[in-house]
Parts: C-alpha cells; structure tokens; sequence
C-alpha cells in the first residue's frame, strides 16, 4: 500500500485526541471517536496505524490477531511532527515541497515540516 501522508497526520490528530494517561485509544472499537480517520479505508487506517508505531511517532500497546490496535500515545518524536505540521498552512507546504521533490516518506515529511518551521521562525524573527 502506498503512503499516504494525509492519513499519517490524522492518525496523529486522533491519537492525540484520544490518549492521556492511562488512558489508551482501540481501534477500530473506538472509531467513532476519531472523525479525522472516517474518509479513510479500515485497511489503510491499520497500515498507517502500524507505519507511524514502526517510525516511532506512536507508541503501540497491543496488535491482536483480529486486527484490534491499542494506541497508548504520541511519542515525543510523534508529538514533535504533529506540533509541526498542525496549522493547515504548513501542512500544505509540507505536501507541496514533497511533490515537487518526489517524496513522500515519512522521514522526508519529516524534515520538510521542521524545515518549514525553522524558516517561519527565522521570517518571524527578521533573520
């Protein structure tokens, strides 16, 4: 399956909504706490699911074998990325460089969006 970074980031934004302490997000038990994830496939919600735990932005607590997913939360890399590429300006940005350079990897979304944070940052600042 091909990644989809649109589904990457609302993976996040559920997780995020949906995890605290001791407090942990199931999927797909508790879908409908997640309207970020409702235009995707539950296919590829579990891929993108099980891609952002083995990039270290979610932290897993559970993968049985019907599918059923336990999110215990956002890893500090995961909260990192999220807080980058939260605002919808930056988050097109993100996607505009990554289509102009050819890629979508989770490592180039990555470094695009503190890419694009530092040169906020350096606008902002006069630099």
């Amino acid at each position: 399956m091909q990644l989809n970074p649109n589904c990457v980031r609302d993976v996040l934004i559920a997780t995020e909504a949906n995890t605290g302490y001791k407090i942990y997000f199931e999927y797909p038990q508790e879908l409908d706490k997640a309207p970020s994830l409702a235009n995707y496939s539950d296919e590829e919600i579990h891929y993108h699911i099980l891609q952002c735990a083995k990039a270290n932005l979610i932290e897993l607590n559970y993968h049985d074998l019907d599918g059923n997913l336990g999110i215990n939360d956002l890893t500090p890399s995961g909260h990192e990325f999220l807080a980058n590429i939260r605002s919808d300006t930056v988050w097109n940005n993100v996607k505009a460089v990554s289509s102009k350079i050819g890629s979508t990897s989770l490592s180039a979304l990555t470094q695009i969006a503190s890419g694009t944070i530092t040169a906020l940052i350096k606008y902002q600042l006069g630099i």
